[in-house]
This record gives C-alpha cells, structure tokens and sequence, in this order.
C-alpha cells in the first residue's frame, strides 16, 4: 500500500522560526554529507538558524512558504528579489528550498517552487535564478526538469569552506506557474 503524504503549504510568520531552523538543519545534513565539511554540518545549530529565521520573518520582505503535516514542518521555500548585480531588473531570486528527505517523492518541492513563484510573479517579476552547489546532483536535476537554463558557475563561501554552485534561471515565469 502506498502512503500518502498529507500536507498544506502555507506562508510562513515569525512563529515558524523553529520549525523552519529544524528543518534547515536536518536538510542540510541530509543532503550535503560529502560535499560540505562533515564538522560543519555537525555544529549546525537550530536554535541560532531559529533566531535569524524569526529575523527574517519580521522584515516582511521575503516571500516565505511552508509545508506543513499533522507532525509539523516538512519543507520551505523562500525568495525575493535577486541579490545579483546587473541583472534584469524585474527578477525574483530563489534563496532556498528545502524538504525533508522522508518527504521528498511527493510533489512537495514543486509545489513550493511554485507557490513562491506565483507570490513573486504578483510582485512584479517576470524571469527567475535560483543558485545550487553543483554538486547537488538531485536538485540539479529537479530544476532542470522544471525548465531552469544553466546560466553559470560560481564560488560559495559555505562555513569557511569554498564551494563551486551553479546557477539557474528562468526567463519566463510561466512554465513554473503552471
């Protein structure tokens, strides 16, 4: 029998600080043993991500969108407008979206991605970059199937470790709306 994933994608407030912070951490190590320093992922705090998270969350300036089950907070996404120098100037940015590993398979990362981008569309953005360690194969390929156009590579000061990422971009918005 096949299980079933309930879940809500909701925007997120200050009070989804923790939930996000558990999440973040538990991801990260998830998802980059073998790519960041495993000492790094070990002293990752979710109590220090929950006070920048609860920051973040009382600017307003960030669209920011959570999945959420019965059991709590499974995954986020979070975006505004691009970060980048000499870009277009009506391009929203991608800076992170994150699933559990147990709930991944499930529609969840898209559904996200899409949230946010609508959010983002209503905005006022019209095309899309979205920044991934290239060695992140299984987002890689996610974003490709989504449409995303490698638009080139770059270095990521990630806990004092340099980091080769790659970035991705949309110029249309509207096959990701969909």
């Amino acid at each position: 029998m096949q299980s079933k994933l309930d879940f809500a994608i909701i925007p997120a407030g200050p009070s989804d600080a923790a939930g996000l912070a558990q999440v973040h951490v538990q991801s990260w190590r998830e998802t980059y043993p073998g790519i960041l320093p495993h000492g790094f992922l070990e002293r990752m705090s979710a109590p220090l991500h929950a006070r920048r998270w609860r920051m973040r969350l009382m600017q307003l300036n960030e669209v920011v969108l959570v999945a959420e089950t019965p059991e709590g907070l499974v995954g986020f996404c979070s975006g505004d407008w691009s970060r980048g120098q000499g870009l277009e100037p009506r391009e929203a940015e991608v800076h992170t979206l994150y699933v559990l590993k147990s709930a991944q398979g499930q529609g969840l990362g898209r559904r996200l991605l899409t949230g946010a981008v609508r959010a983002l569309a209503a905005r006022g953005a019209t095309s899309l970059t979205i920044g991934v360690l290239r060695d992140n194969l299984p987002a890689r390929v996610f974003y490709e199937h989504l449409g995303g156009s490698l638009e080139g590579e770059h270095v990521e000061l990630v806990g004092g470790t340099s980091v080769a990422a790659v970035d991705y971009r949309w110029e249309e918005l509207g096959a990701l709306v969909r």
